[in-house]
């Protein structure tokens, strides 16, 4: 039990401390980027790539989550899965290619046919790799993962920024997705010690199909409908907008990647482990909920209140319209974190129709939303995600206490506790700099953050609330481990 857990926080550390240095090297590359190029050229790779995006679930039908799920993996599972998602891999190549008029037809730009086409290569190139990288994550083996992604970040990113200095526009943006995939591919055929074998079963896959046919049902709703507010803005507003919007999710969606993923990504595999001891894995959940509420209210509290001078100094003023859109998707921004750690309650146990049917009523919520943003435009629909997470997230809830035989009130209460104090230091904070004047973007930027996070710290070690113990109670003896070192 002990190894299971060391093992865990290894690779929680491995994993979030390369999400941090991947994901900020991508985010430096794209402050380069976004006062190099236009917001209409973001907005046309977004029009392609949501595409792809769609498109990627079908490449791997869900047996990746499946090999991790399933306790007793044997060599021809893993060789089996890797065929398959090659050859997926380049039947949507071929379709991708050959539909790239299509999809320039539909958006009403040919500009986009070219980049459809040199872009439909990332399904062959992606699909190389994931098994691979399933198998670390089985391992727990981030050190490698993170070495890797970090590795290929960077590469990519300095010659999609070189080319953006040359003048190649949006192509510099196709160069950069493409090297990063490849080089990517050559790490991890090289460093991951890991080749299919000759052998292939369709046994095997049949063996992974029942979890993993409605985990990709859930993962194929999903990359549809998180991507259809990118696909009716590109049809329906300019390219500028939708690189606006771009900008924005994508910032917000960057920051709440720190806050939870890794977590997610280790706690899949951990939970799949003690999916049966039901009293450590309902402690490990609600400790994990409380943790990633402190964590989520922090960041996202405090990137509300400087979203403005966040924007503006990062990405130049040409970028001021995404500032509103950013904020209102900073708010809703909560429940992704939040909603992953309570799907994941589903699946590590294995209960995939319980899954799917939450996916599908959530779908159903993201769909009115849609409505609402062809009808009364992005404003309206922005706030409509605030509803829309709102529910979201008491549905996860609702699938989740039930799956563990848990009062659903023990899942509220640190997402209620946790957002209140966050509001109550965001009015604190502004109180604060009502009464200091006008100060430089910069100066400004750094007194909010740091007065926000100093309140709401302070607030959470008053009460003692439940979230602020358990990040102490995995903090302290990772921090004395170190100091006993030194």
């Amino acid at each position: 039990m002990s190894d299971l857990r060391t093992k865990a926080i290894n690779a929680f550390g491995w994993d979030f401390s390369g999400r941090l240095a991947s994901h900020g090297m991508s985010f430096v590359v794209s402050i380069f980027l976004a006062r190099l190029l236009e917001p209409s050229e973001f907005g046309l790779i977004a029009m392609v790539m949501v595409i792809i995006g769609m498109a990627s679930i079908f490449t791997d039908i869900g047996l990746g989550g499946a090999l991790i799920q399933r306790r007793r993996v044997l060599p021809v599972h893993y060789s089996s899965v890797f065929y398959f998602n090659v050859f997926a891999g380049l039947l949507l190549t071929c379709i991708t290619y050959f539909s790239a008029g299509w999809i320039g037809e539909f958006y009403d730009n040919e500009t986009l046919i070219p980049l459809a086409k040199i872009l439909s290569l990332l399904f062959v190139i992606n699909s190389f790799r994931s098994v691979q990288a399933v198998k670390l994550r089985k391992e727990l083996n981030y050190q490698l993962l993170v070495k890797l992604g970090f590795t290929a970040s960077l590469i990519s990113g300095v010659i999609g920024v070189s080319l953006a200095f040359a003048g190649f526009g949006v192509w510099s943006l196709v160069a950069q997705s493409l090297t990063q995939g490849l080089v990517y591919n050559i790490l991890i055929w090289s460093f991951g010690r890991w080749v299919p074998s000759m052998s292939f079963s369709f046994k095997a896959l049949k063996q992974l199909w029942g979890f993993g046919f409605r985990m990709f049902l859930s993962g194929f709703l999903d990359a549809i409908f998180t991507r259809l507010d990118f696909l009716v803005i590109g049809k329906m507003f300019p390219a500028e907008t939708l690189g606006f919007f771009q900008r924005a999710k994508s910032l917000n969606f960057m920051v709440v990647q720190y806050s939870s993923a890794s977590l997610m990504s280790v706690l899949f595999p951990v939970l799949s482990e003690i999916q049966k001891d039901l009293p450590r894995f309902q402690n490990t959940v609600l400790k994990s909920l409380g943790i990633i509420c402190f964590v989520v209210f922090l960041l996202l509290g405090g990137l509300y209140l400087v979203s403005a001078e966040l924007i503006t100094l990062l990405f130049g003023e040409k970028w001021l319209p995404s500032v509103r859109i950013f904020e209102v998707l900073v708010i809703s921004g909560f429940a992704l974190p939040i909603s992953s750690l309570l799907v994941n309650v589903l699946s590590s146990r294995g209960n995939s129709k319980a899954f799917l049917r939450l996916e599908i009523l959530k779908k159903i919520l993201l769909t009115t939303n849609l409505v609402v943003l062809m009808i009364w435009g992005i404003e309206v629909y922005l706030y409509g995600l605030i509803v829309q997470a709102t529910l979201g997230v008491s549905l996860n809830i609702h699938f989740a206490a039930r799956e563990i035989k848990l009062s659903q009130g023990l899942f509220f209460k640190p997402i209620v506790v946790q957002a209140l104090l966050s509001v109550v230091a965001i009015f604190v904070t502004l109180l604060v700099m009502s009464a200091l004047g006008e100060w430089h973007d910069f100066l400004l930027l750094l007194f909010k953050g740091v007065v926000f996070a100093l309140t709401y710290l302070a607030v959470n070690w008053l009460l003692d609330t439940n979230s602020f113990r358990d990040l102490q109670e995995q903090l302290i003896p990772i921090w004395k481990r170190k100091i006993a070192r030194h």
